[in-house]
């Protein structure tokens, strides 16, 4: 049986994505910063590590001690509910675990002897130009830029970006879509699992239909699917 890290095992996507892997027969590492959520980890069948993911020494060590073939980056670090003054700090908080945490993830995913690191990423970040906006059109975002070139240019991993849109569903901020592009937060989360065994190295926009962004390349690689539910 398959080994898989998740970094983030209870945020947002993370929740989502849990239920997924064990469905499809992973065994699951999950990462917490609260001490507190560990139990709820080991009630969902998943081996918790608590560790502050700007320990680089911390983060090494424990995902050499998983032994993951397959490392899945879902970090954030925002508020519960949306509120415009907590956003601002929540913002470079945001972009501090962007930038710092991913060429963390990168070198323990190498000294751990792992093939696979799936990111996840934004596609409301590019620089404006010609719509809708290709995996290869440029961003405009320093965090995002640095975190997804630590996922693709880490020597002997297979680094997949999954760019996706603004999150809607259970535990996001949102009910239904908002301003796009968007998706679902179980449609992301299965681009995720897709992305284990699906898809070359590089970049995928993961959204709903609009005129944004593409989507193609995910639905032709990953057999994306934006409609996907989970029925929990």
């Amino acid at each position: 049986m398959k080994r898989v890290f998740l970094a983030g095992a209870t945020g947002i996507v993370g929740q989502r994505l849990v239920p997924q892997l064990q469905g499809a027969g992973y065994l699951v590492t999950g990462t917490t910063r609260s001490p507190g959520k560990a139990g709820h980890l080991r009630d969902q069948g998943v081996e918790p590590v608590v560790v502050d993911m700007f320990d680089a020494e911390a983060v090494v060590r424990a995902v050499i001690a998983a032994r993951p073939d397959v490392l899945i980056h879902q970090l954030t670090d925002l508020p519960k509910t949306f509120n415009a003054k907590a956003m601002e700090t929540a913002r470079e908080r945001n972009a501090r675990l962007r930038s710092e945490t991913a060429p963390t993830l990168m070198r323990a995913a190498a000294e751990a002897g792992v093939r696979r690191v799936i990111v996840q990423s934004i596609c409301f970040a590019y620089a404006p130009g010609t719509l809708p906006h290709l995996e290869t059109s440029p961003l405009d975002s320093p965090s995002v830029q640095l975190m997804e070139t630590a996922a693709l240019t880490t020597n002997g991993i297979e680094g997949v970006i999954l760019r996706y849109g603004r999150l809607w569903g259970p535990g996001t901020w949102s009910g239904g879509p908002a301003e796009s592009p968007t998706v679902h937060v179980d449609a992301a989360a299965q681009a995720a699992l897709l992305a284990i065994t699906r898809g070359q190295p590089g970049v995928y926009n993961i959204a709903e239909d609009n005129p944004m962004v593409s989507t193609s390349k995910a639905r032709a690689e990953l057999s994306f699917d934006p409609e996907f539910r989970l029925s929990i």
